[in-house]
Order: structure tokens, then C-alpha cells, then sequence
């Protein structure tokens, strides 16, 4: 039993050795290297840029009070469409007693007036027709009865301006209905039913009732570094993405270019401004975060590679130009490059199409 043993340890030892063996040969002789090849072929490069920014209304008008009073009622809610002259807001005036007091006594004075000069003219008329006074006469204290019928109705404006906003004869012109001065969409209503508003002046600027915009004038506001800018120009065609519809890209074009800078974080940023172009079935709101797209320069189908195989070596370029696909032998070719897009690059000289370069070796994750 024991020599059994023996040998079936002796078996395993000498298995272990042969393995061991076998193992450091293995790793002792030459590896077959396989690389990545690219086909040089003809494409077309751009050089783009990518702005961050928003997609906002090209104007928002804030519509302010006229008079000043308390919200008495609103027609209208945000996001709801309202033409240009449509009512959204009522205000009702509180009118102060000083005013009101003043009124008030115009319009008593003004009727004890119009009863005497009538009772005046009256008696004058009578007198004429007895051919007691004369034409004249008569025709001026006609015309002091017009007069004080005119002061009577003024007297009424006044008070009903003091007590409601707006004057009884002209009720369709007053400023208590707050109407939208254009046709657009409402994006907020800042104000509630029962809010204190005041009007707009040469010294306030009023209360904000609502903030109207045309939603389907839409452009792109964004920022662009000093390094870059200088390579824009007005009318480029810009790729608009917006995040909130699930990355959906909309056409724009370049309109807008600051002329100054602000600072920020040590950087000159200029504002730049797109118009957007949006389709009918589309619903943009205010404020969508965006990333433009700018070409800045584009080359159509010229010979370009990928250039990652591309090794730079001062003011040369040089590729692995394979000779031999098989074994994927290659020669040290120099190039003159051009224009790339970060992926591929432009190949002026050196390569033909449909060469093949030859790239980085190929792990074992890789394959």
C-alpha cells in the first residue's frame, strides 16, 4: 500500500515539474502582435464647436398696470395663448378720500349751477318770445346753460375716475382692464387676485401683471470663449440640442455676435444669439438648456485616416503604412496633414486612397 503511495506521489511531482517546464517555455517564445488597421478613404472633415446655453423667447414684453388699485379678477393663467387686446387682469381702484372728498364737491357745485343757469335760461327764453330782450341776450345765456350741462358731465368723469378707474362715458378706454399689448403665450402671472398694484411712470416701473412672448420666435443664447469667437461670423449655420426632448436637434443660424466681453472665471466670454427654427408640432418652453453646434471650418471628401494613427514627431507627421496584410508588416510613411475633427484627419500628401495604416496593438481585452 505504501509503495502505491509512493509512486502516485512520485507521478505527481513529476507531472508538476514537466508543466512548470512547459510554462516557461511558452512564455519565453515571441508572441504574434496583431494591430488595428484604417482604410484611408475620403470623407468630409469639420471642425466644430459647442456652445452651451438656452433656448428663450427672442422678446418677452412684461405687461404693467396702468392705474394703481387691487387685482380684482384675472382672466388668464401662464401657459394659456392670449391675443393682442385681450383682457387679463381687472383692477379695482381704491380711491383716496381727499380725491374723492374733492370730487364729490365739484359735481354738488356743478349741479347747483347747471339748475340756476337753466332757470336762468329758461326765463330768458320766455323773455324773448315776449320780445322783451334781444337775440344776443338770449343766445348767451344759452350758451352759459351748455356750458354748465358740460362742467355737470366733467364733474360726473371726475368722480367716477376717483371712485372706479375710469370715467363713466368712456368705460371700453379705461386702464382698470389690463389687456395684452401683443399676441403670444403667457409664461408667468406674478401677481394674485387681491395683490396691491401700482402704475407705470416716468419714476416706477409699475407692477408686473403678466409676461407675454411669442413662442414660436424662439433663439439660443450662449457664451463663447475668447480663443474661439474670433473665428464666428453672422448667418453661420448652427445644430441645436436640447436636452428636455430627448436630444431632438432644430436647425439655427448665427445672428448675433457681442462686441464686448464679460469676465468670468478669469476667462473674456462674449455673448452669442441664434435664431431657432421650430416646427409647428413642436413645444419649446422658456429657459430649455441647449448646446449649439457651430461648424468652423469644413473640407468636403478629402483623404483623411483615423488620427489616432498618426504619430507627430515636431513638425513632422509620420503613419505605419502597411506592406504586407497578411503579416501586417509596415513602413515609417510621412504625411502632411491637414485639418482634423478630433476622430479623423486630413491627409494632403503621402497616402493614397484606400491605403491601410496600421494602428495600436490589439489587447486581449480588446479582442
Amino acid at each position: 500500500m505504501r509503495k502505491v503511495v509512493k509512486w502516485i506521489v512520485a507521478i505527481l511531482l513529476a507531472a508538476g515539474v514537466v508543466a512548470t517546464f512547459v510554462f516557461l517555455y511558452k512564455r519565453q517564445q515571441p508572441q504574434e502582435v496583431r494591430y488595428e488597421t484604417f482604410r484611408v478613404e475620403r470623407r468630409d472633415i469639420e471642425k466644430r464647436t459647442i456652445v452651451t446655453g438656452k433656448v428663450e423667447p427672442r422678446d418677452e414684453v412684461a405687461i404693467k398696470a396702468q392705474i394703481s388699485g387691487i387685482v380684482a379678477e384675472l382672466y388668464k393663467e401662464a401657459g394659456q395663448d392670449v391675443k393682442q387686446g385681450e383682457a387679463i387682469a381687472k383692477i379695482k381702484v381704491v380711491p383716496d378720500m381727499s380725491q374723492l372728498s374733492s370730487a364729490e364737491s365739484r359735481l354738488r357745485l356743478a349741479q347747483y349751477n347747471l339748475n340756476n343757469v337753466r332757470q336762468v335760461y329758461e326765463r330768458d327764453s320766455a323773455l324773448y318770445v315776449q320780445k322783451v330782450i334781444a337775440r344776443e341776450a338770449l343766445e348767451t345765456s344759452e350758451l352759459s346753460f351748455i356750458k354748465a350741462k358740460e362742467e355737470l358731465q366733467a364733474a360726473q368723469d371726475n368722480l367716477s375716475i376717483v371712485k372706479e378707474g375710469v370715467a363713466a362715458s368712456a368705460k371700453d378706454y379705461g386702464n382698470t382692464i389690463v389687456r395684452s399689448t401683443i399676441s403670444g403665450t403667457i409664461l408667468d402671472i406674478p401677481i394674485k387676485v387681491g395683490n396691491s398694484v401700482i402704475l407705470s411712470n416716468t419714476f416706477n416701473d409699475g407692477t408686473t401683471i403678466a409676461t407675454v412672448a411669442d413662442m414660436k420666435d424662439m433663439i439660443f443664447v450662449g457664451k463663447m470663449d475668447e480663443t474661439e469667437v474670433g473665428k464666428l461670423r453672422e448667418g453661420m449655420p448652427m445644430e441645436l440640442i436640447i436636452g428636455a426632448l430627448n436630444d431632438r436637434k432644430f436647425e439655427a443660424q448665427l445672428e448675433y455676435i457681442s462686441p464686448k466681453g464679460t469676465e468670468s472665471n478669469g476667462a473674456m466670454m462674449f455673448e452669442i444669439k441664434g435664431a431657432v427654427t421650430i416646427p409647428d408640432s413642436v413645444n419649446i418652453r422658456s429657459g430649455y438648456s441647449a448646446n449649439a453646434e457651430i461648424v468652423l471650418q469644413s473640407h468636403k471628401q478629402v483623404l483623411a485616416v483615423a488620427e489616432s494613427t498618426v504619430e507627430i514627431n515636431g513638425d513632422s507627421a509620420f503613419v505605419q503604412l502597411l506592406t504586407d496584410t497578411a503579416t501586417q508588416q509596415a513602413k515609417k510613411q510621412a504625411v502632411q496633414i491637414g485639418m482634423s475633427d478630433g476622430i479623423n484627419i486630413e491627409i494632403i500628401d503621402g497616402l493614397q486612397e484606400n491605403d491601410i495604416v496600421r494602428g495600436n496593438p490589439i489587447t486581449e481585452l480588446q479582442k
